[in-house]
């Protein structure tokens, strides 16, 4: 494979607000904006990776501003929406990336995993987006990017919560295109096929379990983490001006076959 060419972006004048920032595509994403100009507002869970994060921007000279949050509880939900429109004034850029995944079947369905599924993938997307777009509103312009999943396009055994989580996030985030788009705020998303981050790497290192998948895709191989920053910045940038209620897949084809 050839390594994806240098793509630059300008968010000098712009403030992003990343959720589950401190790993995989997430921390990529942030890290990203903040080398592109931008000003970081990341969250996550864990208080001492999100400071890591922020180290490691500034030593770039970048900005980057943290807040813990569990993304599960709508009130941490709207706490830390709160606080960085308090710290930033606005933000421009919100990338609803947080995400978890806890493999079970519809015949294995914990309850309280099906709930956190659902709470930290779907409704805290939809909750962080309803504190952040009124201020997008109110700036004449804004930007949200929804993180989901080719899993929101079809089933994956043993992944009940997951999936149902995902398409409900591909249908919010046509909701939030037609509710927001008269505000002038875009909505995508971006569903990837498996990328390769060090959690993708565990799952999914074993060849006996990733050749299979892999045959299914087009491209044969998954994806590396900068081939999905690169989509979400091109959709945040000023070249997706028109781009609007998409669902963007970075699958290497899959979808592009039936059997």
């Amino acid at each position: 494979m050839r390594a994806p060419r240098n793509i630059r972006f300008d968010f000098s004048k712009e403030t992003v607000l990343v959720t589950g920032a401190t790993k995989g595509i997430g921390r990529d994403v942030a890290i990203a904006f903040a080398r592109s100009g931008a000003r970081v507002c990341a969250t996550g869970r864990n208080g001492e990776d999100l400071e890591i994060l922020a180290d490691e921007i500034k030593t770039t000279r970048g900005s980057c501003s943290v807040r813990r949050a569990d993304l599960s509880s709508p009130d941490a939900c709207d706490d830390m929406a709160r606080q960085f429109l308090e710290l930033t004034g606005g933000i421009d850029i919100l990338v609803n990336n947080a995400g978890i995944s806890i493999p079970e079947s519809v015949q294995n369905i914990d309850v309280d995993h099906w709930d956190a599924t659902l709470n930290v993938n779907l409704r805290a997307a939809a909750i962080i987006s309803r504190a952040i777009a009124p201020s997008m509103a109110g700036r004449g312009a804004g930007c949200i990017i929804n993180v989901s999943s080719n899993a929101g396009t079809a089933g994956i055994k043993d992944h009940a919560a997951y999936c149902a989580s995902k398409f409900g996030l591909h249908g919010l985030t046509k909701v939030m295109a037609l509710e927001f788009g008269p505000l002038n705020v875009r909505v995508n998303a971006v569903a990837p096929t498996v990328v390769l981050t060090p959690m993708g790497q565990q799952v999914w290192g074993d060849p006996q379990k990733s050749d299979p998948v892999k045959k299914q895709i087009p491209l044969g191989r998954f994806a590396q983490r900068s081939e999905i920053t690169n989509p979400i910045l091109f959709l945040a940038s000023d070249a997706a001006s028109m781009v609007h209620g998409t669902v963007l897949l970075v699958d290497g084809g899959t979808d592009a076959q039936l059997y």
